[in-house]
């Protein structure tokens, strides 16, 4: 949309940094109903191509690890169904599951 374009007519890098991590957010919530996560890093960010306005954005996570209090997922992004060999982007995204006193607690 053009207000997610920067003067040149491309999506700005933090709209995609913040779709990436709710996407993923997501994708874990739907994975452990149970928690409540927050993020806590993503890997590399680094922008492979453009996005120009109306270009239609995939998001694929898929969990990577999962360790006691986190879990990480792999990310990428791509243009839709035309052109879904072209990633975009991709990172990986890691959450830490806390309690109502935002302390880290255990998934199971």
């Amino acid at each position: 949309m053009p207000g997610d374009l920067n003067q040149y007519g491309f999506l700005f890098g933090g709209k995609m940094l913040s779709w990436v991590d709710e996407a993923c957010w997501i994708a874990a919530s739907l994975d452990y109903p149970q928690c409540q996560f927050v993020t806590v890093g993503m890997a590399k960010v680094e922008f492979h191509h453009g996005v120009g306005e109306g270009v239609i954005l995939e998001i694929d996570c898929r969990k990577k690890k999962q360790g006691d209090t986190s879990v990480s997922y792999e990310v990428a992004v791509s243009r839709g169904r035309c052109d879904g060999e072209t990633v975009i982007f991709s990172t990986c995204v890691s959450f830490v599951n806390v309690d109502k006193n935002g302390d880290k607690c255990s998934i199971s």
